[in-house]
Order: structure tokens, then C-alpha cells, then sequence
């Protein structure tokens, strides 16, 4: 590891894989139901600094609040190292805004939830913007170690209608994951029996969860086939461009893990390990792509 920046490389991955942690502590509030179990008090929990006898539900809903806060202060410091450090890079200050922006508002939507109750569509936007503040560290992380080669940041030879398509396809993939968050705040998850069919149906009844839990499906499904296309366009047309290509590629095994693991979802019947695990694949797919839309905003 290049000696410039070190401590900023080193500390930007302790922040990426502690974002994570939270984001995958989040779905475990969500898949456990352990939303409300320290009643209506934020930040503490039930009004006390340590609960007397708590439950399963109350460690889990009180340690994600914990490592939230913690992680909190981790990223106002990346933030600002990397304001102070690698400024000069063009995304670095639009990043460091957007991750303490990203986890301050994922903390309040979260207070404000425990203390007044908030509707299914709002908390669904509780994992998007802990998406967004994930994937904006991991960003930040990787600007460390561009900023340290000695040919500068990497500027890729990309078209228009290319940038745009990558663009499109970061936003399509924000869509789908909030429909995933809304399934399972809704409690949909579980409105359609077995993979692919719903309910032994192609077109189910629009009904009720039904609609809900089948129009995920609908919309993810759909976002393989763009990521398909994202794949073959970027092999294709830019395969002297081996980041491009990278992106590509990773992003199509990364998303066909992700339709895999929503079937073994369905097929283990909503299993802990699994859910958790479909959380994991479709974070590290939303990071891939938003680098990919960083880099093909540059221009040479």
C-alpha cells in the first residue's frame, strides 16, 4: 500500500466495512421485527442507558442503535479527513457531503419512527438511505487509493448514450431495492408462495401484498435484463476499457447472486442467514454501480 494517504486508506475501510455492518444490522431489526422493542425512547432504550432484562429483540434493535451512532462519528471524521486530504479530487467534497448528509437523515427517519410511528412507504426509505450512505464511504474509500496513482484518477472514453445508460441503471436499481424494502416493511414477503410463479401463477390476482410482493419480483427481474445489456454494451463497445468492463461484469454476477438469493428466500422460507444475505449482495451491487456512474461523469 502506497505510504501517501495510508491512514486515510486504512480508515476509509474500517468505515466501509463498519457502514456495512450497519446496513446488514438494519435488515436484521427489520427481518426480526425489533423495531419497536425499546419502546417508544430514542436514544435510549425503554429510558435507560443499559435496559434491565432485555430481550433478544431489545439487544438487536439497541445494539443497531449503537453502532449507528458510533459509525456516525466514524464517517464525520472520514468526511472531513478526505474533504482536508484528497480534496482535490473532483467527487471527493460531493461524497463527504452526501455520506454525513446520508446517515444523519437514516438516524432520524429512525428516531422519528420509534418516537410517532412512520408509514411503510417512509421506512422503506430507511435501508435507501442507508444504501446511500454505504456505497458513498466505499466511494470515498476507493478516491483514497486513485488519488495516490501516479496517472491520476482513472478517466474513461465513454459515449453519451453510455454514461446515460449507467446512470439509468444505478437509479433503476435504487428503485428496485426500495420496492424490496417495502415488501418487507408491508409484510408482503410472504404473499407469494413459491419461484417464479406466484402462487402456482404467472399474473397473480393485483391485489392487496399480492400486488406488492409480485411487483418486486416484476421490477427485479427486469433489472437483470438491464444489467445484461449494461454487460454485452460494455464488452462489447469499450473492451479496451478494463475498468468499464470490471464494473460489468461484476455487476452481472452480483445481481444474478441476487435473484438466486431472493428464489432461496422464498424456497428456505424467509430464513435469517438468507434474507441477510440477499441484503449483503444487492449493497455491494449498489456500490459497483455508483462507482461506475462516478467515473463515466468524468471527462478528459
Amino acid at each position: 500500500m502506497n505510504t501517501l494517504n495510508k491512514g486515510l486508506k486504512v480508515f476509509s475501510i474500517f468505515a466501509s466495512l463498519g457502514m456495512l455492518v450497519v446496513l446488514l444490522q438494519g435488515a436484521l431489526v427489520t427481518q426480526t421485527g425489533s423495531g419497536d422493542a425499546c419502546g417508544t425512547s430514542w436514544p435510549l432504550c425503554y429510558g435507560q442507558v443499559l435496559p434491565e432484562t432485555p430481550t433478544i429483540a431489545t439487544l438487536i434493535e439497541y445494539t443497531h442503535r449503537i453502532v449507528s451512532g458510533l459509525m456516525g462519528i466514524v464517517v464525520i471524521i472520514l468526511s472531513i479527513w478526505a474533504w482536508r486530504k484528497i480534496g482535490h479530487v473532483r467527487e471527493t467534497k460531493f461524497l463527504a457531503v452526501l455520506a454525513i448528509f446520508a446517515i444523519i437523515f437514516q438516524g432520524l427517519l429512525g428516531a422519528a419512527a420509534v418516537a410517532w410511528g412512520q408509514s411503510d412507504a417512509v421506512m422503506a426509505l430507511h435501508f435507501g438511505f442507508s444504501l446511500v450512505s454505504f456505497a458513498s464511504v466505499v466511494l470515498i474509500a476507493v478516491l483514497a487509493f486513485e488519488a495516490d496513482n501516479k496517472g491520476g484518477v482513472f478517466v474513461p472514453n465513454i459515449s453519451s448514450r453510455m454514461r446515460k445508460y449507467l446512470y439509468f441503471t444505478l437509479a433503476y436499481l435504487y428503485a428496485v431495492v426500495y420496492t424490496g424494502a417495502f415488501v418487507k416493511h408491508t409484510g408482503a414477503s410472504g404473499a407469494c408462495t413459491g419461484w417464479p410463479l406466484c402462487n402456482g401463477q404467472l399474473i397473480p390476482p393485483l391485489e392487496g401484498t399480492v400486488a406488492i410482493q409480485f411487483g418486486h419480483r416484476v421490477v427485479a427481474g427486469l433489472l437483470f435484463f438491464v444489467i445484461v445489456i449494461l454487460f454485452i454494451q460494455l464488452f462489447r463497445n469499450y473492451r479496451n476499457e478494463k475498468v468499464l468492463v470490471t464494473i460489468g461484469a461484476l455487476s452481472l454476477i452480483l445481481v444474478t447472486i441476487q435473484v438466486l438469493s431472493g428464489a432461496v428466500v422464498i424456497f428456505t422460507g424467509f430464513t435469517l442467514w438468507a434474507t441477510l444475505f440477499h441484503a449483503l449482495f444487492v449493497s455491494l451491487l449498489f456500490a459497483v454501480l455508483s462507482y461506475g456512474a462516478i467515473i463515466s461523469s468524468r471527462k478528459k
